[in-house]
């Protein structure tokens, strides 16, 4: 999936409905106009903590354990 992701669970989302892969485009350009290197780094981190936080408030513990039916 390419576009529209902006959050963790964004993320979540996407890999529960089928993509085999999440594109992150335009949140690490913000992040870089931001503060160059550092700002696109953290615009990472960011994602990275709010998949995890997703993750676990699903019960889930790895990604092959997300399925459609996080899905309402």
């Amino acid at each position: 999936m390419d576009g529209g992701i902006r959050r963790g669970t964004d993320i979540l989302k996407a890999l529960a409905l089928g993509a085999r892969a999440v594109q992150v485009g335009r949140p690490v350009l913000w992040g870089l106009a931001v503060d160059g290197e550092a700002g696109a780094r953290h615009v990472l981190e960011l994602l990275r903590t709010e998949f995890d936080l997703a993750l676990a408030m699903c019960g889930c513990h790895n990604v092959g354990e997300i399925t459609p039916d996080l899905i309402a």
